[in-house]
Protein backbone atom coordinates (compact mmCIF):
# COMPACT_ATOMS: atom_id res chain seq x y z
CA UNK A 1 0.00 0.00 0.00
CA UNK A 2 1.65 3.44 -1.04
CA UNK A 3 0.96 6.04 2.13
CA UNK A 4 2.86 9.37 2.33
CA UNK A 5 2.55 13.08 3.06
CA UNK A 6 2.18 15.47 0.21
CA UNK A 7 2.31 18.74 1.07
CA UNK A 8 1.58 22.01 -0.94
CA UNK A 9 3.65 25.37 -0.99
CA UNK A 10 3.74 28.59 -2.56
CA UNK A 11 2.83 32.00 -2.67
CA UNK A 12 0.12 33.26 -1.61
CA UNK A 13 -2.88 33.01 -4.02
CA UNK A 14 -1.80 30.19 -6.31
CA UNK A 15 -4.58 28.22 -5.77
CA UNK A 16 -3.32 25.85 -3.14
CA UNK A 17 -6.33 25.73 -1.66
CA UNK A 18 -8.26 24.86 -4.32
CA UNK A 19 -6.64 22.25 -5.25
CA UNK A 20 -6.42 20.67 -2.05
CA UNK A 21 -10.03 20.88 -2.02
CA UNK A 22 -10.15 18.93 -5.78
CA UNK A 23 -7.98 16.58 -4.89
CA UNK A 24 -10.37 15.31 -2.10
CA UNK A 25 -13.69 15.83 -3.82
CA UNK A 26 -14.74 17.88 -0.52
CA UNK A 27 -14.44 21.40 0.27
CA UNK A 28 -12.08 21.25 2.99
CA UNK A 29 -10.06 24.72 2.73
CA UNK A 30 -11.53 27.82 2.16
CA UNK A 31 -10.79 30.27 -1.01
CA UNK A 32 -10.74 33.65 -2.26
CA UNK A 33 -9.25 36.29 -4.63
CA UNK A 34 -7.56 37.69 -1.79
CA UNK A 35 -3.82 36.46 -0.70
CA UNK A 36 -3.38 34.91 2.71
CA UNK A 37 -7.15 33.80 3.14
CA UNK A 38 -5.19 30.26 4.64
CA UNK A 39 -3.62 30.75 8.14
CA UNK A 40 -3.62 26.88 9.02
CA UNK A 41 -1.99 23.94 7.67
CA UNK A 42 -5.13 21.76 6.49
CA UNK A 43 -4.66 18.31 5.95
CA UNK A 44 -6.81 15.96 3.62
CA UNK A 45 -7.01 12.25 3.04
CA UNK A 46 -7.07 10.97 -0.35
CA UNK A 47 -8.37 6.70 0.98
CA UNK A 48 -9.08 3.76 -1.45
CA UNK A 49 -7.70 0.51 -1.00
CA UNK A 50 -4.32 1.10 -2.56
CA UNK A 51 -3.39 4.02 -0.97
CA UNK A 52 -3.47 6.67 1.53
CA UNK A 53 -2.67 10.63 0.61
CA UNK A 54 -2.11 12.80 3.12
CA UNK A 55 -2.40 16.10 1.41
CA UNK A 56 -1.38 19.28 3.00
CA UNK A 57 -2.84 23.05 2.44
CA UNK A 58 -0.20 25.32 4.01
CA UNK A 59 -0.50 29.34 4.40
CA UNK A 60 1.14 31.46 1.00
CA UNK A 61 5.20 32.08 1.82
CA UNK A 62 5.77 35.74 3.15
CA UNK A 63 7.89 37.47 5.22
CA UNK A 64 6.25 38.01 8.68
CA UNK A 65 5.54 41.27 9.88
CA UNK A 66 3.59 40.19 12.66
CA UNK A 67 3.06 37.21 15.18
CA UNK A 68 0.26 35.57 13.76
CA UNK A 69 2.52 35.60 10.38
CA UNK A 70 4.96 33.70 12.54
CA UNK A 71 2.54 31.66 13.50
CA UNK A 72 1.32 30.58 9.74
CA UNK A 73 5.19 30.70 8.54
CA UNK A 74 5.57 27.77 11.74
CA UNK A 75 2.70 25.91 9.91
CA UNK A 76 5.15 25.81 6.42
CA UNK A 77 8.22 25.02 8.22
CA UNK A 78 6.32 21.88 10.02
CA UNK A 79 5.13 20.79 6.97
CA UNK A 80 8.13 20.59 5.18
CA UNK A 81 9.74 18.91 7.72
CA UNK A 82 7.23 15.50 7.30
CA UNK A 83 7.03 16.17 3.37
CA UNK A 84 7.42 12.87 1.97
CA UNK A 85 6.51 15.11 -1.66
CA UNK A 86 7.05 18.36 -1.87
CA UNK A 87 4.16 19.81 -4.30
CA UNK A 88 5.73 23.14 -5.30
CA UNK A 89 2.77 25.84 -7.17
CA UNK A 90 2.89 28.66 -9.35
CA UNK A 91 0.79 30.51 -10.56
CA UNK A 92 1.70 30.41 -14.60
CA UNK A 93 1.02 34.27 -15.06
CA UNK A 94 3.76 35.04 -11.97
CA UNK A 95 7.27 36.05 -12.15
CA UNK A 96 8.86 32.49 -12.64
CA UNK A 97 12.30 33.92 -11.33
CA UNK A 98 10.74 35.32 -7.97
CA UNK A 99 9.02 31.38 -8.23
CA UNK A 100 12.45 29.72 -8.76
CA UNK A 101 14.26 31.78 -5.76
CA UNK A 102 11.47 30.54 -3.54
CA UNK A 103 11.20 27.53 -4.02
CA UNK A 104 14.99 27.04 -4.45
CA UNK A 105 15.00 28.75 -0.79
CA UNK A 106 12.91 25.58 0.69
CA UNK A 107 16.25 23.50 0.45
CA UNK A 108 13.38 20.18 -0.11
CA UNK A 109 15.20 16.82 0.72
CA UNK A 110 12.42 15.26 -0.79
CA UNK A 111 10.84 15.15 -4.34
CA UNK A 112 9.57 17.80 -5.06
CA UNK A 113 7.08 18.60 -8.44
CA UNK A 114 6.63 22.57 -9.61
CA UNK A 115 2.99 22.69 -10.14
CA UNK A 116 2.25 25.23 -12.76
CA UNK A 117 -1.56 26.33 -11.80
CA UNK A 118 -4.05 28.36 -14.33
CA UNK A 119 -3.34 27.15 -17.29
CA UNK A 120 -6.54 27.98 -18.38
CA UNK A 121 -6.03 31.82 -18.46
CA UNK A 122 -2.71 31.96 -20.28
CA UNK A 123 -1.78 30.51 -24.36
CA UNK A 124 -0.13 27.22 -24.72
CA UNK A 125 3.20 29.27 -25.21
CA UNK A 126 3.37 30.22 -21.63
CA UNK A 127 2.81 26.85 -20.88
CA UNK A 128 5.54 25.44 -22.56
CA UNK A 129 7.82 28.32 -21.68
CA UNK A 130 7.29 27.28 -18.13
CA UNK A 131 7.77 23.81 -18.06
CA UNK A 132 11.21 24.52 -19.88
CA UNK A 133 11.92 27.11 -16.95
CA UNK A 134 11.32 24.53 -14.16
CA UNK A 135 12.34 21.26 -15.71
CA UNK A 136 16.24 22.72 -15.60
CA UNK A 137 15.82 23.29 -11.72
CA UNK A 138 17.81 20.91 -9.63
CA UNK A 139 14.88 20.63 -6.83
CA UNK A 140 12.53 19.87 -9.83
CA UNK A 141 11.84 15.91 -10.05
CA UNK A 142 8.60 16.40 -12.32
CA UNK A 143 7.04 19.66 -14.19
CA UNK A 144 2.73 19.32 -14.33
CA UNK A 145 0.55 21.46 -15.37
CA UNK A 146 -2.99 21.91 -14.29
CA UNK A 147 -5.87 23.93 -13.43
CA UNK A 148 -6.99 23.22 -9.87
CA UNK A 149 -10.73 25.21 -10.95
CA UNK A 150 -11.47 23.41 -13.88
CA UNK A 151 -10.12 20.03 -12.66
CA UNK A 152 -7.63 20.18 -15.36
CA UNK A 153 -4.39 18.21 -15.35
CA UNK A 154 -4.98 16.98 -11.75
CA UNK A 155 -5.33 13.36 -12.65
CA UNK A 156 -1.66 13.52 -14.18
CA UNK A 157 -0.40 15.17 -11.11
CA UNK A 158 -2.11 12.10 -9.49
CA UNK A 159 -0.44 9.58 -11.10
CA UNK A 160 2.91 10.89 -10.72
CA UNK A 161 2.26 11.50 -7.24
CA UNK A 162 1.92 7.75 -6.54
CA UNK A 163 4.34 7.10 -8.52
CA UNK A 164 6.29 8.55 -6.09
CA UNK A 165 4.87 7.51 -2.94
CA UNK A 166 6.12 5.30 -0.56
CA UNK A 167 4.99 2.18 0.65
CA UNK A 168 3.96 2.05 4.29
CA UNK A 169 0.79 1.12 7.05
CA UNK A 170 -2.18 3.92 6.91
CA UNK A 171 -1.61 6.91 9.47
CA UNK A 172 -5.48 7.35 9.76
CA UNK A 173 -8.66 5.41 9.62
CA UNK A 174 -9.91 4.72 6.16
CA UNK A 175 -13.75 6.67 6.77
CA UNK A 176 -11.87 9.72 8.09
CA UNK A 177 -11.51 12.65 6.09
CA UNK A 178 -9.38 14.84 7.47
CA UNK A 179 -7.85 15.46 11.69
CA UNK A 180 -8.74 18.70 11.97
CA UNK A 181 -12.21 19.18 14.36
CA UNK A 182 -15.93 19.99 12.87
CA UNK A 183 -15.50 23.57 15.11
CA UNK A 184 -12.21 24.37 13.40
CA UNK A 185 -14.43 24.55 9.55
CA UNK A 186 -17.18 26.04 10.66
CA UNK A 187 -14.67 29.24 12.00
CA UNK A 188 -13.33 28.61 8.80
CA UNK A 189 -16.74 29.04 6.95
CA UNK A 190 -17.83 32.07 8.29
CA UNK A 191 -14.09 33.69 8.21
CA UNK A 192 -14.60 33.05 4.40
CA UNK A 193 -17.90 35.25 4.39
CA UNK A 194 -15.95 37.89 5.88
CA UNK A 195 -13.52 37.99 3.23
CA UNK A 196 -16.32 37.64 0.40
CA UNK A 197 -17.67 40.40 1.86
CA UNK A 198 -15.77 43.19 2.74
CA UNK A 199 -12.72 44.91 1.13
CA UNK A 200 -8.96 46.15 2.62
CA UNK A 201 -7.72 45.19 5.53
CA UNK A 202 -11.17 43.75 7.51
CA UNK A 203 -10.53 40.36 6.33
CA UNK A 204 -7.35 40.27 7.35
CA UNK A 205 -7.39 41.83 10.95
CA UNK A 206 -10.65 39.29 11.56
CA UNK A 207 -10.63 35.60 13.55
CA UNK A 208 -13.14 33.62 14.66
CA UNK A 209 -13.88 31.90 17.48
CA UNK A 210 -15.90 29.03 17.82
CA UNK A 211 -17.21 28.85 21.50
CA UNK A 212 -20.59 26.63 21.66
CA UNK A 213 -21.28 23.68 19.11
CA UNK A 214 -24.04 22.21 20.57
CA UNK A 215 -25.68 18.97 18.55
CA UNK A 216 -29.56 18.70 20.00
CA UNK A 217 -32.40 16.43 17.96
CA UNK A 218 -32.41 17.63 14.19
CA UNK A 219 -30.46 21.07 15.42
CA UNK A 220 -26.82 22.09 15.53
CA UNK A 221 -26.59 25.83 17.96
CA UNK A 222 -23.75 27.21 17.08
CA UNK A 223 -22.41 30.46 18.95
CA UNK A 224 -19.34 32.01 17.17
CA UNK A 225 -17.23 35.64 17.98
CA UNK A 226 -15.78 37.61 15.23
CA UNK A 227 -12.41 39.12 16.27
CA UNK A 228 -11.54 42.30 14.93
CA UNK A 229 -8.83 45.23 16.14
CA UNK A 230 -11.11 48.18 16.76
CA UNK A 231 -14.34 49.70 17.66
CA UNK A 232 -14.41 50.99 13.96
CA UNK A 233 -13.90 47.69 12.79
CA UNK A 234 -16.73 46.36 14.62
CA UNK A 235 -18.97 48.88 13.15
CA UNK A 236 -18.43 47.62 10.21
CA UNK A 237 -18.67 44.14 10.51
CA UNK A 238 -22.75 45.02 12.26
CA UNK A 239 -23.45 47.23 9.86
CA UNK A 240 -26.41 49.72 9.62
CA UNK A 241 -29.01 48.08 11.55
CA UNK A 242 -27.36 44.68 11.97
CA UNK A 243 -27.61 44.14 7.93
CA UNK A 244 -23.40 43.09 7.30
CA UNK A 245 -23.68 40.84 10.47
CA UNK A 246 -26.74 39.29 9.10
CA UNK A 247 -25.63 38.72 5.88
CA UNK A 248 -22.85 37.16 7.08
CA UNK A 249 -24.50 34.74 9.44
CA UNK A 250 -27.03 33.83 6.73
CA UNK A 251 -24.42 32.96 4.12
CA UNK A 252 -22.57 31.27 6.09
CA UNK A 253 -25.50 28.91 8.32
CA UNK A 254 -26.22 28.03 4.37
CA UNK A 255 -23.00 26.17 3.92
CA UNK A 256 -22.16 24.97 7.35
CA UNK A 257 -25.49 23.13 7.04
CA UNK A 258 -24.62 21.40 3.60
CA UNK A 259 -21.49 20.47 5.01
CA UNK A 260 -22.63 18.98 8.40
CA UNK A 261 -25.99 17.63 6.54
CA UNK A 262 -27.92 19.02 9.75
CA UNK A 263 -30.48 22.29 9.82
CA UNK A 264 -28.31 24.84 11.85
CA UNK A 265 -29.05 27.66 14.33
CA UNK A 266 -25.57 29.95 14.21
CA UNK A 267 -25.28 33.26 16.64
CA UNK A 268 -22.98 35.11 15.74
CA UNK A 269 -21.37 38.47 17.95
CA UNK A 270 -18.17 40.74 17.22
CA UNK A 271 -15.61 41.45 19.67
CA UNK A 272 -12.83 43.91 20.36
CA UNK A 273 -8.94 42.71 20.60
CA UNK A 274 -6.74 45.24 19.88
CA UNK A 275 -3.44 43.95 18.42
CA UNK A 276 -4.73 40.88 18.82
CA UNK A 277 -2.85 39.35 15.72
CA UNK A 278 0.63 40.46 18.06
CA UNK A 279 -1.02 38.86 21.42
CA UNK A 280 0.54 35.48 21.78
CA UNK A 281 -2.11 34.68 24.46
CA UNK A 282 -4.84 35.55 21.92
CA UNK A 283 -3.36 33.63 19.30
CA UNK A 284 -3.23 30.36 21.27
CA UNK A 285 -7.15 31.43 21.85
CA UNK A 286 -7.98 31.36 18.27
CA UNK A 287 -6.02 28.53 17.13
CA UNK A 288 -2.99 30.00 16.38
Amino acid sequence: MKVGFVNIFGKPNAGKSTLLNCLIGEKLAIVSPKVQTTRHRIKGFLNTENYQVIFSDTPGIIEPKYKLHEKMMQAVKGSLEDADIALLMVDIKDNLEEADELFAALRLKVPAFVVLNKIDKVPAARVEEAKTFFQSRTYSRRVVAISALQNLGVDVLLNAILEFLPEGEPFYNEDDLTDLPTRFFVGEMVREKIFELFEDEIPYHTAVLVNEFKEKTGLIKITAEIIVHRESQKAIIIGERGKMIKQIGTIARQEIEKFLDSKVFLELFVKVRPKWRDNDVHLKEYGY
